[in-house]
């Protein structure tokens, strides 16, 4: 099975799936690294681990249509199976959703359906609730309102600080992900089997 992880960003959950992955923990193979912003960290980390990158914005096009459309182009070229968000801060629109139903997969830093959007941690953070956590789910047309995969919950203590708190999620995730990604890769070669 081929993988193609999309991140904007540091790429610390991308790094822990793609060395899952080496490990034999993931049966598939990280084929390419999609990214957004040209100067993302995420991209270092993509060339050390010797994984291809692409990198294009979407205003490098005059629509998001054409923008998905190339990234579509590029999936389907490479024969990618399934597409895995890690930190990718952009809504997938329906050129990509159409195609890769069920095959977009995403992890978002708190207990979905609570907190959706760019700032989980941070809201969960100041809303003074006693516990946040992970979620990992397929992408649909909504904001972080896909089906759920799974989910792990995370106690915040009267002592945490936001940057606390981001270190136990990120630990989480780091752990997570990569355990989610293995069962269902799994079970969807398993399926393809029958």
């Amino acid at each position: 099975m081929k993988l193609a992880i999309f991140a904007s960003g540091n790429g610390s959950n991308f790094q822990a799936i793609v060395e899952a992955s080496r490990a034999g923990l993931i049966a598939a193979e990280i084929t390419l690294l999609f990214c957004d912003k040209k100067d993302a960290y995420v991209i270092q980390r993509a060339r050390e681990l010797l994984i291809p990158v692409i990198s294009f914005s979407p205003n490098d096009f005059e629509s998001k249509a054409l923008y998905e459309a190339e990234i579509l182009h590029l999936l389907e070229e490479e024969q990618i199976d399934l597409v895995v968000l890690a930190g990718y801060m952009r809504i997938i629109g329906p050129t990509l959703l159409e195609t890769f139903s069920n095959r977009l997969i995403n992890i978002h830093p708190s207990l979905l359906p609570r907190f959706p959007g760019l700032h989980g941690i941070k809201d969960a953070f100041c809303s003074n609730v006693s516990e946040t956590g992970v979620t990992i789910h397929y992408v649909d047309d909504g904001v972080d309102t896909g089906p759920i995969l799974a989910q792990e919950k995370i106690l915040i203590e009267p002592t945490d600080t936001l940057d606390s708190l981001e270190r136990k999620i990120h630990n989480v995730e780091h752990r997570l992900y990569p355990s989610v990604l293995a069962q269902l890769i799994q079970t969807k070669q398993g399926e393809k089997s029958e």
